[in-house]
């Protein structure tokens, strides 16, 4: 079976919608998946990502790397040991796909659609191109709940930005 994905750029500023639909084989690797995501999105692949599990609200949860870097206990899985239907399916269709944390290009992956495997067809296959990948990551605007100016984080009544009141010790070394 063909896995048809949509493949959406994070875009805060909303000017354009980017993104980039793409068929797949079902049986193909996440390694696969990631690499026809950043060739079809012009990146040269050369950067650290993962793919995350998503549910139907984005949230993310678990991570598929491209490297195992855990620790012994905590292993995690990797791109290119794991089959795209193993973590892709009916039931389980969003992924969050980040590339290159420096930058956090951050993309929505949905899947759209599966279908038969179509006769001459070369897999993976770039369907369809929408809008201009930006020269650089869209910038994340993170927000609070609370009120900046109502917070205290030490609760003790110490102002931070009055250094003369700190009480160091000018000798403490």
């Amino acid at each position: 079976m063909i896995y048809r994905f949509r493949v959406v750029l994070d875009n805060d500023t909303k000017d354009e919608d980017v993104f980039r639909d793409l068929e797949i084989r079902e049986t193909d690797t996440m390694e696969d998946l990631h690499n026809i995501i950043t060739q079809s999105f012009g990146f040269d692949g050369l950067e650290m990502a993962s793919f995350y599990i998503s549910d139907e609200e984005w949230n993310q949860g678990e991570e598929i790397s491209m490297f195992d870097m855990s620790e012994a206990e905590n292993k995690v899985r990797v791109m290119n040991a794991t089959k795209i239907n193993d973590v892709v399916h009916e039931a389980s269709t969003k992924l969050i796909y980040v590339y290159d944390f420096l930058n956090m290009w951050t993309f929505y992956v949905e899947l759209a659609e599966i279908v038969e495997e179509a006769q001459g067809s070369d897999y993976p296959n770039l369907m369809y191109v929408h809008g201009q990948v930006p020269d650089a990551a869209p910038q994340k605007e993170f927000t609070s709940d609370t009120d900046e100016d109502d917070y205290d984080e030490f609760e003790d009544g110490l102002d931070l930005d009055d250094y003369e009141n700190l009480d160091f010790d000018e000798n403490w070394n």
